[in-house]
């Protein structure tokens, strides 16, 4: 078995994602829909995948039902390449009566269950970052370093590093500070990258500012160290057990300088849903020679009759009628009746068709079919799964403060229009 192999991977499941409320009121943070027909989980275990790592554990607590779902049907390794990727939920033990306390509280209640397979590091991934990563040069660089632990970090510009989490390296990019949301400038400019560094990047500094590293939240553990950092209370990793080892451990920082979005608010992930929809999005989910895993559903092909396009992603099953469409994300069995005008829209589509006699009961309740009915006008709003739009809607968080609008059946939130998973807007409602 090669050291490459011998790497157990731990994705971390979420907390209560409040930030991302009402897209979290009853799902987990890596259950949520992405790009059409994915869940943000499916980025960080395709990543692993495509990096030869194929045992991954996946930490969870709240709202997880969809995402153990998702897991057990979408995941299948064959018997003799040992791969898994395995759910372990929040649990009662002799030892603790009460749910993960934070990101390293949650690995060090399950080392015990990481102690079975045989490992030498252990790399600790977020499940709800959009991007793309071979772990395999992480490993190389941490092995060459010789490092206890390793940091996968992201070069900013110095401009815009509010609200991030910095370090300090050396020219060996050894890590030698922290820094939790620095605001005072001389701080930041303290932290900046050495013109050594600075040379490295693919992109260096030629007469612009200088950039900062950002933690990403990607940890690789030499599994000696992992036991001896959480040998503590500490409950979580960025604010308190990786500051803690600066002097202890040898720590180092290894560059990644891709697309990388931490998909922690409604506006973040409505823009990173969208910005797929551009003609070379950030993301390429047309790489072949990484692909992104998601369960096949053996839905039918997609419909679009007699609309006008421009920019839009289409998932499977989707039924598009006589419209204008701009900019748009349509996910999974997604309908659009006649008449309409979305612009700058992310639908994430339903669950389940509905049948005919479904259609006949919503008439006689007098509720919309799932989808947006007929002759409405969307513009810069998420309409989560299984919602209903009655026909002759306009919905617009253009100007709209924050807040609760339709008697609750629309939510603003970080300036996004939002339609919560099964919610019902009636006919002509205008927003």
């Amino acid at each position: 078995m090669t050291t490459r192999k011998r790497v157990l991977a731990v994705i971390m499941g979420g907390g209560r994602g409040t930030r991302l409320q009402p897209l979290t009121a009853e799902r987990c943070k890596p259950a949520v829909p992405l790009a059409g027909k994915y869940r943000l989980v499916d980025i960080p275990i395709s990543n692993c995948i495509n990096s030869e790592i194929n045992r991954m554990f996946l930490l969870t607590q709240f709202n997880t039902a969809s995402l153990h779902r998702h897991i057990r049907e979408t995941y299948h390794f064959d018997a003799f390449g040992g791969g898994f990727v395995e759910v372990l939920a929040a649990e009662q033990t002799e030892k603790s009566v009460d749910w993960y306390q934070g990101t390293a509280d949650a690995v060090r209640r399950n080392l015990n269950h990481f102690r079975v397979f045989d490992h030498d590091l252990v790399l600790i991934l977020s499940g709800d970052q959009l991007y793309k990563m071979d772990f395999r040069e992480l490993i190389d660089a941490h092995i060459a370093s010789g490092a206890d632990v390793t940091l996968s970090a992201i070069p900013v510009p110095v401009s815009k590093v509010e609200g991030l989490g910095l370090m300090k390296v050396n020219d060996a990019l050894e890590i030698e500070d922290f820094a939790e949301k620095p605001s005072d400038p001389a701080v930041i400019e303290g932290l900046a990258l050495s013109p050594k560094i600075e040379k490295r990047l693919h992109a260096p500094t030629i007469g612009r500012e200088k950039h900062c590293l950002a933690s990403m939240g990607i940890y690789l553990f030499n599994r000696k160290a992992l036991t001896e950092a959480l040998d503590n209370t500490m409950a979580d990793f960025g604010k308190e057990v990786i500051p803690s080892l600066r002097g202890r451990k040898k720590l180092c920082a290894h560059i990644f300088e891709g697309y990388w979005e931490d998909i922690g608010t409604v506006k973040a992930f409505y823009e990173a849903n969208l910005a797929l929809a551009q003609p070379l999005p950030p993301f390429n989910f047309f790489d072949p020679r990484a692909p992104v895993y998601t369960l096949d559903r053996y839905l039918p092909p997609s419909k679009i009759n007699l609309c006008t396009v421009d920019n839009i992603v289409v998932g499977d099953g989707s039924i598009l009628s006589n419209g204008v469409l701009t900019h748009c994300v349509f996910g999974l069995r997604s309908f659009v009746a006649d008449g309409c005008a979305l612009e700058d829209v992310v639908l994430m589509g339903a669950d389940f068709y509905e049948t005919p006699d479904d259609q006949a009961e919503n008439k006689r309740l007098g509720r919309p079919n799932i989808g947006v009915g007929k002759n409405c006008t969307i513009r810069g709003a998420i309409i989560d799964k299984n919602a209903r739009v009655g026909d002759g809607c306009t919905l617009d968080a253009t100007g709209k403060a924050d807040g609760r609008y339709a008697a609750g059946a629309v939510i603003v939130r970080d300036g996004v229009l939002v339609v919560p998973r099964g919610g019902i807007v009636p006919p002509n409602t205008v927003v």
